[in-house]
């Protein structure tokens, strides 16, 4: 055994697990991606520098005895240490209740990891005493609550489909000596406008995860749908499913035209172009320039092409140089962007724009109050039970007619 090295895993410093923890709770090969790993590593760390003595209060010392120097190990915790870590959490005042609870439960999930993989003997996190401090859970989501009205889903619908027409018709009726250049850049113009119509008809009406439908950084399986994924004679589209696994899912009526429109005006290449590409310059100017480089071309022959287009996109296009889908962060971007022009009314502690999980919620709403939550829980990709839990509200006002009902009943007869 080489000196100082600990003769058993309840010696070693706390930070010697995480990096094994990340990578069985990480995503796609080797463990590296994932939104939950990224977050995780996140509080970790912060429990880490907590349990160190490197935040909180002044008068916080860590966990580690004051009369040793060295950093914390397993044999430092407890149920005690976890109590005061939910004191921690709970005590701070810039945090919301939910909040609060969903950073325990990343450190409450490493402490169970630690239980099994022999770091610790027992899953202190859980013990009643260790969560006391905790506020109550009231069984919401933070930021998961806001749901497209009809009046909402209508007035963007209307005002995407009113942009996309008038920049498709716009560019479509060019005179035929109009300049190249001018021409590329109306082009350019519809295509924007027609991908952002498809992208918000395809939110309000699919209910599909902005997860499911564009490219996570986090995640490398999530390459955003191909046009190969679609089938608009069909009406379904392929997608990749939290469940971690392929599914269809349904492309209602009003999600054809504006799919179908956009296409014809894209002419994508191969199938296998995103159906929501990025627009974004400076990712697309270097994405053509290495790709161009990589086929043999000099930098001055690349410079003299890629000024005879207005936009690096267009010659991504001719020259099939596949870029990558529109993240979802950038999806909210752009909802933000719509919501604003569209001057949607919008009243939400959280979201002053439609987010795109909203438009998802809201058709829950449409499909729970037309025709059940069996079916409902079909075309959401949920357990009955959970979307249940989550549109509670409205089989709570149903109750609530029909208990006005009875009541209007017996007075009538009294």
């Amino acid at each position: 055994m080489t000196p100082g090295t600990p003769r058993n895993r309840s010696e070693q410093s706390l930070t010697n697990s995480f990096e094994r923890y990340l990578q069985d709770k990480g995503k796609g090969r080797g463990g590296d991606g994932g939104n939950y790993r990224r977050n995780a590593a996140r509080e970790l760390k912060r429990f880490a520098e907590w349990a160190a003595g490197d935040r909180g209060d002044n008068d916080w010392t860590g966990i580690v005895p004051d009369d040793v120097d060295r950093d914390p190990t397993f044999e430092d915790l407890d149920e005690r240490v976890f109590r005061e870590y939910a004191r921690h959490l709970a005590g701070d005042r810039g945090l919301k209740l939910n909040t609060v609870q969903t950073y325990y439960r990343y450190i409450s999930a490493w402490c169970g990891w630690c239980v099994n993989e022999g770091y610790l003997e027992a899953h202190y996190a859980q013990r009643a005493s260790a969560m006391a401090p905790l506020p109550e859970d009231d069984g919401r989501k933070p930021g998961d609550q806001q749901a497209w009205t009809s009046e909402q889903r209508h007035d963007l619908t209307r005002h995407v489909d009113g942009r996309a027409h008038d920049a498709v018709e716009a560019y479509t009726t060019l005179p035929e000596d109009t300049d190249p250049l001018d021409k590329q850049r109306a082009h350019y113009a519809a295509l924007k406008a027609a991908r952002d119509r498809a992208l918000v008809f395809v939110l309000a009406y699919t209910a599909v995860r902005v997860g499911e439908l564009l490219r996570d950084p986090n995640d490398p399986r999530r390459r955003g749908v191909r046009w190969e994924d679609l089938s608009l004679d069909d009406g379904s589209m392929d997608v990749y499913r939290k469940k971690q696994q392929w599914d269809t899912a349904s492309l209602p009526d009003p999600v054809i035209s504006p799919l179908r429109s956009y296409r014809k005006l894209m002419d994508p290449p191969t199938e296998r172009w995103p159906v929501f590409p990025t627009f974004d310059q400076r990712t697309l100017a270097e994405l053509v320039q290495e790709e161009l480089t990589e086929r043999g071309e000099r930098p001055e022959a690349i410079t003299k092409r890629r000024e005879e287009y207005a936009r690096d996109l267009l010659l991504a296009l001719d020259a099939d140089i596949r870029p990558p889908s529109i993240t979802t962060d950038g999806a909210r971007s752009i909802l933000q962007r719509l919501s604003e022009a569209a001057e949607i009314d919008i009243n939400h502690p959280k979201h002053d724009y439609l987010a795109p999980h909203g438009g998802r919620r809201g058709m829950g709403e449409v499909l729970v109050r037309a025709f059940g939550y069996t079916v409902a829980a079909r075309y959401l990709d949920n357990s009955e039970e959970m979307v249940r839990e989550r549109y509670s509200h409205i089989e709570a006002g149903e109750l609530g007619d029909v208990a006005t009902e009875a009541l209007e009943e017996i007075d009538d007869v009294g």
